[in-house]
């Protein structure tokens, strides 16, 4: 399941850190630092394109303030992104699935087994041309759903039928 995905998962350093014992992190895909870059470039391009056409053709010089604003958090979210996507990761424990993501903002979800309702893969077309896809799994309760983005396909579906067959015999017992 970890072949083709990032050597190590970045974890805070501070002390005040979330400490999840048992089960080994597991990693998306490169690729989807790369479908995440074309979409946001063709994104920039768009905008810049936009910009340049209002100013130059149409005289419009107004359209550099927010054309300008919109290009800075384009071009930060570029410079951001591998960092982000090497900060995602999931754990399959005993009992749940956890799902981590973010180094400033973390975010930790531990979805029980038990309570799986639909275990999706979604895929665009970006996300196809590289290979990956989008695991979503969905609860009763509206905070606990988890996308997992930028998994191999072959993985995806593996993880899929796994938690489809372990969630099958945790909610037997309820």
């Amino acid at each position: 399941m970890d072949a083709g995905t990032f050597s190590r998962l970045i974890e805070p350093r501070g002390s005040a850190r979330l400490q999840l014992g048992d089960g080994r992190w597991h990693q998306i895909s490169p690729k989807y630092i790369w479908v995440q870059l074309i979409s946001s470039g063709a994104l920039l391009l768009i905008v810049v394109v936009a910009v340049v056409v209002l100013t130059v053709a149409l005289g419009q010089m107004w359209a550099l303030i927010p054309g300008g604003i919109l290009g800075l958090i384009l071009i930060a979210t570029l410079i951001v992104m591998p960092r982000q996507a090497r900060a995602l990761g999931y754990r399959l424990r005993e009992d749940d699935l956890v799902f981590r993501r973010g180094i400033l903002w973390q975010r930790i979800v531990a979805v029980p087994y038990g309570r799986m309702q639909l275990v999706d893969i979604t895929h665009g077309p970006l996300d196809r041309g590289f290979g990956i896809a989008q695991l979503k799994l969905v609860t009763a309760a509206a905070a606990t759903g988890v996308t997992i983005p930028g998994l191999e396909q072959q993985t995806a579906e593996l993880l899929r039928d796994r938690l489809i067959e372990v969630a099958e015999t945790r909610r037997t017992g309820l």
